[in-house]
């Protein structure tokens, strides 16, 4: 139990000096957005942190234990370069329509508490529960080798959604907005109109499976509540339904969602 202790309380306080450093920067930059990119990053922070915690203490599967910082840091750390741009510099240089929203206005117009009590305190705390398979499978035994193994393919199924997807949006926006369809729904974006969010939640299922079911049917029950949490947050919360307020005004947007699923990928097909 107290290594359980340890982990929580180490991974919260890198959770809360992560949220803190972003406060700073989002105050300097007048964008909420920046969080974004502290999403990614910070879990990769407590993966680390608490992976040393646990050497330092001598608990736990070293060869696990640097297995899931190397899984956390190849997604949180793709991810957060991936967003860096549109975090601070998309939007001609306003705030993310999704923020904006969220708080009502910009940042200077509402004040970093608003925004410490609408985005960091809902996205820390998220990001800390969230991760808890994580910090906890630092400090355990391996219990089930099968779900490592079920993991790492689950892990690796969701960076695919979430890496080829973003790559494919990508080369659709470099085409001339006047020869480019009204919408992108080619490639994973055929199967489900948001592959990047899809691939989160596969990603965090794999850690969980490694992190939290490897370590034993108990540990996984215990901690099976963080990807679901996960699952929800990235799919009604800060992602796709927010996302989907602004792009259902698109043209072509609303007649695209007719025939491709909101989250969980189908085979493509054609109204």
């Amino acid at each position: 139990m107290d290594n359980v202790l340890v982990a929580l309380g180490a991974s919260l306080l890198t959770v809360v000096l992560g949220m803190a450093v972003t406060a700073v920067r989002i105050r300097q930059l007048d964008k909420a957005a920046v969080v974004d990119v502290t999403w990614g990053a910070g879990f990769v922070l407590v993966a680390v942190v608490t992976a040393v915690v646990a050497t330092a203490s001598d608990e736990g599967e070293p060869w696990r234990r640097w297995l899931l910082v190397a899984l956390v840091a190849v997604w949180g750390g793709r991810l957060a370069w991936h967003v860096r741009r549109r975090a601070v510099g998309s939007h001609g240089g306003k705030e993310d329509p999704r923020y904006a929203e969220m708080l009502g206005g910009s940042v200077s117009e509402v004040g970093i508490g608003t925004v410490a009590r609408r985005v960091l305190l809902v996205q820390g705390g998220a990001q800390w529960f969230i991760a808890i398979p994580v910090a906890i499978g630092m400090f355990q035994g391996v219990e089930v080798f099968p779900a490592v193994v079920a993991g790492v393919v689950v892990w690796g199924i969701g960076l695919f959604f979430e890496t080829v997807g973003d790559r494919q949006l990508a080369a659709y926006k470099e085409i001339p907005r006047d020869q480019r369809p009204q919408v992108m729904d080619t490639g994973l974006w055929a199967w489900t109109r948001h592959p990047n969010y899809f691939g989160d939640a596969c990603v965090w299922w794999g850690l969980w499976l490694v992190g939290g079911l490897g370590s034993g049917w108990v540990v996984g029950l215990a901690t099976v509540l963080s990807p679901i949490a996960m699952t929800l947050f990235i799919r009604n919360v800060t992602g796709a339904k927010l996302l989907e307020k602004t792009m259902m005004q698109r043209p072509g947007f609303p007649e695209y969602a007719e025939r491709v699923p909101l989250f969980f990928p189908r085979p493509p097909r054609r109204a």
